[in-house]
Parts: C-alpha cells; structure tokens; sequence
C-alpha cells in the first residue's frame, strides 16, 4: 500500500480531534489512517504547548527541504499554482498536478502574504468555531420520532456505498434567510439549496426539491438537532431515505457535511446577507465544489464519482 503524507487539512482534523479528547485509534479510523501514521505524526511535531498544527505543518516543510531529493521548482510551475488558486483549489489538489508538495505551496503563499500580496486570500478559511455544550444538554428541544445516530448502520461510516447523505443549514447575517446543505458521504457530492426561512416546513420541501430527481441515490440521511428537521418522516416518505440525527454537539459525526459548510463560506462569509445570494450564484458555487479534484478520490471529482453511480443505475433499470 502506498504512504501519502499527511496533508494541511488532515493537520487541522487532528488538533481538533485531540482537543475533543479522542484516542489516536479514534483519530486513525476518522481520517482513515493507520494508528502509527497518527502517533508518529504527533510525536514528531509536537513542542511545548502540545500538537498544534501550523507548528506541524512547518516542521514537515522543514524536513521536506531539508531532503537530497528535493525537487527544483521553475517559474512555470509557480504560474501554474497561481492559476489554480485562483480558481479556488486547494494545496493538496495543486499538488496532484504540479510537481511540489503542498507544504511548499504553503509556505509560498505566507511569504508572498509577507510581502504584500494576496494569494493567502484564495485559501480556504481555517478557523475554528467556539462550540456551546450546554452541559450535555440539547437546549433546542426533541424531534419527535427522532432516530440516533447510534442506530446507524455500522457500514456507512466506511463511505463504500453511495446513497448515504448528511445535512444541515447555514445561517445568513441577522439570521435572515438559510442555505441548506447537502453532501452524499462517499463521494462528497453537494447539493445546495436556498430558503428564505429556516423552517421545517421550508427546509423539507427544498431537500425533497433537490433530491427527489436522484432519490435512487439517498438511502439515509443524518443531520443535526436542529428543529429545521422536525419534518425528517416526511423527506423519508417522499425519497424512501431513512433519517439518523447526530447526538446533540458533536459536529464530528458529520464531517463530510461540516467540511463542505466551510468550503461554501470561502465563497459566502458570515458577514454577508444571504439575501444576496441568488439562485444562480448558489448554483455556480455547487457546480465549483463538486468538479472540484479531491486527495481522497484519487483526484477524482465529487462529481465523476456520483455520476457514474447514476449510470450503473441506469444499466440496471
């Protein structure tokens, strides 16, 4: 089996997960990494305040530079990286078609920030969010016929089957209109959606919108306790999905859909009234993210890969 270096965003995943308190195996099984990749990683660039990502990020760099085969880059190549960060890739993308490592890509675009320019804003945003955890408790109240997490089949964490999708909502300034997001595990495909209120009733009648043209492909469905939900037998009864709620703060359990939240503010901030965000800019912005490459499909799109299931359905039928 081939060994791929740790990327930037796995970094960040795993100084998240540690300040959540998982194990390295728990670390290992959310990345899909083997446990040693995970310990050995921690134990090498850690410092005195612990394991802390841009720390990590640097050290790899410094040890890539340092090696005998480090490759020459030619001007060329940095055009081709500009290219590509303009049109929204990520380092680990650009990496696949250029002959660099991300790290090196990294650490251009700081120094060129340094320097006055503005690569570092066609980066993805990094931030991380405060979380309220009430105690343990749900402050939001119950969904009726609410369905855990915890009864989910065990094999879809393993994202080999297409069909299994996460949802959630993103909320614009003042808490004025909502985008609803919708990403199929296992190839990362999105589906966006915008409603002017963040009702049940609004929400489901969206996602039975958007999905009921490729119902084949929804068999679940897990989304957050947010009471936007509520109608959750209703989606099921109109695409045949069976619906899982995450357990209250634990925003892991739906990584795909929490990833693909952050991807859609590098093009719609929190600062901005969704108001102003038309259906045709909405749909731009899917079409942006899922023909986008991705490490973990071999660099393959969101896109190829959820198409072709729709085709072998087809041949089926």
């Amino acid at each position: 089996m081939t060994y791929h270096h740790l990327s930037h965003e796995e970094r960040y995943q795993i100084y998240a997960l540690l300040k959540a308190g998982l194990t390295q195996s728990q670390i290992s099984e959310n990345l899909g990494r083997h446990k040693s990749t995970i310990s050995r990683e921690i134990k090498r660039n850690s410092g005195l305040r612990g394991y802390r990502p841009r720390q990590a990020c640097r050290l790899a760099e410094d040890r890539s530079l340092n090696s005998r085969n480090a490759h020459q880059i030619t001007q060329s190549d940095w055009f081709c990286v500009k290219t590509y960060l303009k049109d929204q890739w990520s380092p680990e993308q650009i990496a696949a078609a250029v002959p660099m490592s991300h790290e090196t890509i990294y650490r251009h675009v700081y120094a060129d920030k340094a320097l006055g320019g503005e690569l570092y804003k066609s980066l993805r945003c990094q931030r991380k969010r405060r979380k309220r955890y009430a105690g343990g408790r749900d402050r939001r109240g119950q969904i009726l016929g609410r369905r855990p997490i915890s009864e989910r089949p065990t094999h879809i964490e393993e994202r080999r089957q297409i069909g299994h999708w996460e949802g959630d909502t993103l909320i614009g300034k003042r808490h004025k209109h909502a985008i609803v997001s919708l990403v199929e595990r296992k190839s990362g495909y999105a589906v966006l959606a915008k409603v002017e209120n963040k009702t049940s009733d609004q929400v489901s009648t969206a996602i039975i919108k958007r999905l009921k043209p490729i119902a084949k492909r929804v068999r679940t469905l897990t989304y957050d306790n947010g009471k936007e939900f509520a109608d959750h037998a209703a989606i099921d009864r109109a695409l045949g999905s069976t619906a899982y709620f995450a357990d209250p703060y634990s925003s892991w359990q739906r990584g795909s859909n929490e990833n693909l939240n952050g991807l859609i503010r590098q093009y719609i901030p929190k600062s901005r009234p969704l108001s102003t965000v038309s259906d045709t800019e909405l749909a731009n912005i899917e079409r942006l993210l899922n023909n986008r490459p991705r490490k973990r499909l071999g660099y393959k799109t969101p896109h190829e890969i959820f198409t072709n299931s729709l085709t072998r359905v087809a041949l089926r039928a």
